[in-house]
């Protein structure tokens, strides 16, 4: 960014600007609801991170489950894209929210009865990826329903501060719960927290009848959501950038629970502390965005995330000391927010209304479908090469394709 460009910046930094999301009544009962439902979430994974590498001390392990609660996204997330454009996005909601609270309590039981073995954790995990291939879409082609187009991009990032708060939180809470009461608390208080988010909805007010439901099959439609997105340039270039870092930037946070162990020569607690890190960082960078309102320099502050993270990421894989871990892994949050939020804002301001859905199911096949396969390619790297090596050659390579497709494609970086 120039000098100019960053005093714009501040200059457009307001906090009036941030909750302005907040006016519309269903998004209000969204955001709390939410709220309470992903500390339970990310409680839940913290705990279950450690529990797996407690139960195997097998870094390609934390791998393996990851790779299992993303490989149904490749299956059924671009069908539940479609279905996120046929049926009412509030039903489909409350059932794959329901299906995961439920998923959640079986966890909790197999802990507290001592049962729990490590095929549970990948098995559970490949059936919570199923029912999230048919939420994600509609989760995110629903923000529009709430709050219109004109306010899309700060509720992206409100969000986007939701999810962060309780990454910020959940996970620092979980460590030490972990290490006080074991991990069946910390999956029995997500089942709980899943009925938060089943009450907004429930208790949301929405027009109803407004959408056309398509004449066509299933297949054609998906085609023709696979047909607009790969005809689209912007679109394309924007779902491309997200395929790169999902693939070799974030599945380095996959490594946190062995690195606490291996590398900083600590505990649950220190795991903990770095999952909450990286989600201090993404809560600084999703509150900076939606304290801009409805600014027009989205493609620059994009193109600033795609280099800033995986410098960041090759920091942090020479760190050895703590706070300074914690204090780049914060850096790291920042920066991938950046990636993320903007990138799904700008795609949701190019589509369609009528393709919504199955393009966000795209866009979320992108994320939850090749975070997986970074997460199977890193692992088995760390467990080959080291935690260092593996994480240094993943943000290497991540800062190659960002760089490659900056150059190729700069337009992007004017992006509004």
């Amino acid at each position: 960014m120039a000098a100019s460009e960053i005093e714009n910046f501040r200059r457009q930094i307001s906090l009036k600007n941030a909750f302005s999301s907040l006016r519309h009544r269903n998004y209000r009962l969204w955001f709390w609801g939410q709220m309470v439902s992903l500390f339970g979430t990310w409680m839940q994974i913290t705990a279950q991170g450690f529990l797996v590498y407690e139960l195997t001390r097998s870094s390609a392990h934390l791998g393996y489950v990851g790779f299992a609660a993303g490989l149904p996204s490749w299956f059924f997330m671009p069908l539940g894209g479609v279905i996120a454009d046929r049926v009412q996005r509030r039903t489909l909601l409350m059932i794959t929210q329901t299906s995961m609270m439920a998923l959640a309590f079986i966890l909790a039981a197999l802990s507290f009865l001592h049962l729990v073995q490590p095929w549970h954790i990948v098995l559970l995990a490949f059936l919570l990826g199923i029912a999230n291939a048919f939420d994600a879409p509609a989760r995110h082609a629903f923000v529009p329903d709430m709050v219109g187009r004109e306010d899309l991009t700060n509720a992206i990032a409100l969000n986007s501060t939701i999810f962060n708060s309780a990454t910020a939180i959940g996970p620092a809470v979980a460590g030490i719960s972990y290490a006080l009461f074991g991990p069946a608390w910390c999956f029995m208080i997500n089942g709980v927290s899943f009925i938060a988010v089943i009450a907004a909805l429930w208790r949301m007010r929405l027009k109803a009848g407004e959408r056309e439901v398509s004449q066509a099959s299933a297949l054609q439609d998906l085609k023709e959501g696979f047909r607009y997105v790969l005809g689209h340039p912007m679109i394309r270039t924007l779902i491309s950038l997200i395929v790169v870092t999902s693939l070799f930037g974030v599945s380095f946070a996959v490594l946190l629970p062995a690195w606490a162990v291996k590398v900083l020569g600590g505990d649950a607690t220190t795991n903990g502390w770095l999952q909450s890190a990286r989600g201090i960082g993404a809560l600084i960078g999703a509150l900076l965005i939606a304290s801009l309102g409805r600014f027009d320099f989205k493609g620059r502050l994009l193109n600033l995330g795609t280099f800033a993270f995986p410098l960041l990421v090759l920091a942090f894989s020479l760190v050895r000391w703590l706070p300074l871990s914690l204090a780049v892994l914060i850096g790291t949050g920042m920066a991938v927010i950046f990636i993320f939020n903007l990138a799904n804002a700008l795609v949701q301001t190019l589509v369609r209304d009528e393709l919504r859905g199955r393009v966000m199911g795209l866009y979320s096949l992108t994320f939850f479908g090749f975070l997986p396969v970074g997460a199977l390619w890193i692992g088995t790297m760390a467990q080959r090469f080291g935690e260092t090596a593996a994480v240094l050659i993943n943000a290497g390579i991540m800062l190659l394709l960002c760089t490659a497709i900056a150059i190729s494609v700069p337009e992007l970086r004017r992006l509004k």
